[in-house]
């Protein structure tokens, strides 16, 4: 069913990089979530006036509420597909993250509000009049949401989306209190146990756990949380696979949205190659970037000394101090400064977060390395916060 519907609506459904496969994509999984979710909502709204649960009134709700999600999908990913303009100049991928708040913010919603009519239900519990129709109605219910579950996370994995992911999440939390519910109106009917109320309170909290989740992921995004590892180690090792690059530093990754990245780093080539050649390699480099990945690369030459025998073996000496004190410590733009009496030794270090509290020590222990040399030797540091550690750190 989902590769026919994709067939049906979505042209060139394997070009999932292109934005408007993308928000094809969203708006597919919005209109069919939107249909789904209203028709559950009049079945289970029919089953909770028969048997008189509240626990299945909250479920019909819950799916009203995921009607509103789904026609949010739609807009946001309408709005997401939007070229840049003047006033945003990285376009507008971002409104998936935010549609993916809105959907969590939906949920938090019904989390509370079952929870609230749950507790009610608890301290003054009614019977639940329970019918052939109603559990059909329920066991349906539980089909078509399980494919709904399966559908948008289909969809969500193809073009990575948070939004659709949100939405199959909240589909599996159908799936799982619907189930709930049937298995509590059973148990009441056949032991009068009323277990109406508990159930819903259970299933309250588990919707509310699971949409604090989506949100602080959604927000996680939208603040500008680190990179995926394997997209930072597949960046630097597509820039390192060019001969003529001898190391790259300071990699940064801006995600503005899905399919919006853009990309910063120091590239260092030997400086006796000619200077149009590596800028000829560089524009090579960017241009592969984004056409291979999408992916915005801006970079910056480093001229690097290669063959000053005492610039390298102070280099490799500090680097050596520093790979004995951290790992995850890296030194770049290394150079010297000649006097008559001393030399001085001036270069970065990338320093994790975890670490930044401690330059004082990092820099006296730099020092003791450098001053037992046979000549007289001073570290001239600056310690730079490591936005992205260095792949294979």
């Amino acid at each position: 069913m989902t590769k026919l519907l994709l067939w049906l609506f979505i042209k060139d459904a394997d070009k999932t990089e292109d934005l408007s496969v993308r928000s094809a994509y969203g708006k597919l999984a919005g209109i069919t979530g939107t249909v789904c979710n209203v028709l559950l909502f009049l079945a289970k709204l029919t089953a909770a006036l028969v048997s008189g649960s509240i626990s299945i009134l909250a479920d019909a709700i819950n799916n009203l509420s995921d009607a509103g999600s789904s026609i949010i999908t739609f807009f946001g990913f309408r709005m997401a597909g939007k070229e840049a303009d003047a006033e945003h100049p990285y376009g507008h991928a971002r409104m998936e993250y935010l549609s993916a708040l809105a959907i969590a913010a939906l949920i938090l919603l019904v989390g509370v509000e079952l929870f609230k009519s749950s507790f009610g239900c608890v301290l003054r519990p009614a019977s639940i009049r329970l019918t052939p129709i109603t559990v059909g109605i329920l066991v349906l219910s539980i089909a078509i949401k399980f494919w709904m579950m399966r559908f948008a996370k289909y969809l969500g994995n193809r073009i990575q989306s948070t939004a659709l992911l949100a939405v199959s999440a909240d589909s599996r939390n159908d799936v799982l209190s619907t189930a709930v519910v049937i298995v509590s109106a059973l148990i009441e009917h056949y032991t009068s146990w009323r277990l109406d109320g508990w159930i819903g309170l259970g299933l309250a909290l588990f919707i509310l756990r699971n949409g604090f989740q989506i949100g602080k992921e959604t927000v996680n995004a939208l603040l500008g949380q680190a990179p995926d590892p394997q997209l930072v180690k597949m960046v630097a090792n597509e820039i390192l696979a060019h001969e003529k690059v001898l190391g790259i530093h300071d990699l940064m990754v801006h995600d503005y949205g899905p399919g919006r990245r853009f990309a910063s780093v120091h590239v260092e080539m030997d400086c006796k190659e000619p200077v149009l050649g590596c800028h000829d390699i560089i524009d090579e480099i960017e241009r592969d970037f984004l056409t291979k990945f999408n992916i915005h690369l801006v970079i910056h030459y480093d001229p690097v000394v290669s063959d000053d025998k005492e610039l390298n073996r102070m280099r490799g000496l500090v680097s050596e101090e520093l790979k004995k004190i951290d790992r995850r410590l890296s030194l770049h733009d290394f150079r010297m400064v000649r006097g008559p009496h001393h030399t001085n030794l001036i270069f970065d270090v990338s320093v994790p977060f975890d670490l930044m509290k401690d330059k004082a020590e990092l820099k006296k222990k730099i020092d003791d390395c450098v001053q037992f040399q046979d000549h007289k030797y001073y570290a001239v540091v600056t310690f730079e916060a490591a936005c992205i550690e260095k792949p294979g750190s």
